[in-house]
């Protein structure tokens, strides 16, 4: 034992001096590699040492994250909101001391008018189900949750990931979008309530050349799990642009469930071809009811209101049996795994601007109670949920609070397959830290705190439901500080 240790001490000088040279090699090499390069000025102007402005730069989301960026700064998403759903998501005491972190005075905060008088926990109802489609398709959907899952492709997402998610809402008796990417058995595993969305690709049912195949469409559509379709037109962080989803996330398995070819980038079209009017919308709308017998809407993103006013006086000549059963409105702030920058910044209306300007069009055309609205896009607490049941929306889904709830870390890495926590990469290793059937519990977990603290919130307007919420309780902070009521902002009138 002496002897070996004798051994060890003379040589490690010798490893010493030999990781010294190694590692003077490679600072060699890299001088010589960067001093003749050509593609990059800083690299050859400051040879070694300028690999490290790149090194802090992408460390410093990192460090912004957990040590700069305070409670209520960060983007997208700052870290009281990741924060509250952690907690809801773990089932823990979601109660805070000492005051408010959050800023009234920023133009467009939303401030709920609180009642002198709140209804008390004993004359308090349950949030009322609503049927969707009834009268107008053979199986209309009775949706129970006025919180839900939006839509979020295998592909994007892992099969860990749809497991969670689609247990959780199982078990959270709420319904899950699909996404773009097609139907898989680990949607169906799960037991959820699906909505099937159908993307510019046709993903999942399409035929040899792309377009929407009949036959395959009425296969999915005889899933019992499978209650509506959403014809996607567009999406709040890309309008203009279709799905993305890097060759490097599209596997065996991906491939063969979206119908392309494996490995290679799977870029959808910027639109659905067959679909360049209000007219042949609503045909669309129409096949795909035929087939599926089951309701149908379709999801967009708002730019100006004068392409909604073409669908409803379309419509008003084809008759109120022509409408789409639901509309989904995306903020233009809405999410995804990859979109160009130049769309995610600037295109598109944000949702607080376009759902009350979308309410307001079906009302003045006779039809709220016939078209169901879903907002879509960065709704993740209960004082999001609450603005758009205020503003007349029937129905929210998130994508992202989910992922948050299953343990994204905003790490923003959607679109590499290097997702840290499991959620959006298909790295098997990586998903090891996602455990499906414990995720599905903290999915549960955040629709029941989101539904008891959007309760809260309507209990102190001195509502007794939920869905008595309207504009008349909540007012938005305007450019000078004061703020205004928001049936002032928008007076059509409340939905029915």
């Amino acid at each position: 034992m002496e002897l070996t240790s004798e051994l060890l001490l003379d040589f490690l000088p010798s490893l010493f001096i030999l990781l010294i040279g190694f590692f003077f090699v490679i600072v060699v090499i890299t001088f010589l590699f960067d001093v003749f390069q050509t593609k990059d000025a800083i690299l050859r102007n400051y040879p070694v040492i300028g690999h490290f402005r790149y090194i802090l730069g992408d460390l410093g989301e990192f460090f912004r994250q957990y040590f700069f960026a305070m409670d209520r700064e960060e983007m997208p998403f700052n870290r009281a909101e990741r924060g509250w759903i952690k907690r809801s998501a773990h089932n823990e005491d979601n109660t805070v001391a000492f005051g408010s972190t959050k800023n009234l005075n920023i133009p467009g905060a939303i401030i709920f008018i609180n009642c002198p008088f709140p209804t008390l926990y004993s004359d308090a109802v349950a949030t009322k189900p609503v049927m969707i489609g009834d009268g107008f398709c053979e199986y209309p959907y009775l949706a129970k949750s006025i919180f839900n899952v939006s839509g979020m492709s295998y592909g994007a997402i892992s099969k860990p990931a749809v497991l969670a998610l689609s247990n959780g809402a199982r078990m959270a008796e709420c319904w899950m979008n699909t996404g773009e990417g097609g139907l898989t058995p680990y949607h169906l595993e799960g037991g959820a309530d699906l909505v099937f969305q159908i993307g510019t690709a046709k993903y999942g049912i399409r035929d040899e050349i792309g377009r929407l195949s009949d036959e395959k469409l009425k296969k999915v559509a005889e899933y019992d799990q499978v209650k509506m379709f959403e014809l996607k037109v567009s999406q709040g962080a890309k309008p203009g642009k279709g799905g993305i989803l890097p060759g490097m996330k599209v596997t065996a398995e991906v491939a063969k469930i979206r119908g392309i070819p494996i490995g290679k980038d799977s870029i959808s079209p910027n639109r659905h071809p067959e679909v360049s009017n209000a007219k042949e919308l609503l045909d669309y709308i129409k096949r795909i009811k035929k087939i599926t017998k089951k309701p149908v809407g379709f999801k967009t993103v708002i730019g100006h209101t004068r392409w909604l006013d073409n669908i409803l006086d379309e419509v008003k000549k084809q008759g109120i049996d022509s409408a789409p059963d639901f509309i989904t409105i995306d903020g233009g702030e809405g999410g995804t795994g990859a979109a160009p920058m130049a769309l995610i910044d600037n295109v598109g209306l944000p949702l607080k601007e376009a759902l009350p300007m979308v309410i307001d069009k079906l009302i003045q055309n006779g039809l709220e109670d016939r078209v169901k609205v879903i907002a879509s896009g960065k709704l993740i607490t209960p004082a999001d949920v609450a603005w758009a049941i205020c503003a007349g929306a029937d129905f929210v889904t998130s994508a992202r609070g989910f992922m948050f709830a299953i343990g994204c870390i905003q790490s923003l890495k959607c679109n590499k397959n290097t997702c840290p926590t499991g959620v959006a990469t298909h790295n098997k290793r990586l998903q090891k830290g996602l455990n499906p059937k414990n995720k599905a519990i903290k999915v549960k977990n955040y629709v029941e705190k989101m539904k008891e603290s959007i309760e809260v919130i309507a209990h102190s307007c001195g509502v007794d439901e939920v869905r008595g919420l309207n504009r008349s309780h909540v007012r938005i902070v305007q450019n000078n500080g004061t703020s205004i009521p928001m049936d002032e902002l928008y007076s059509a009138g409340e939905k029915t």
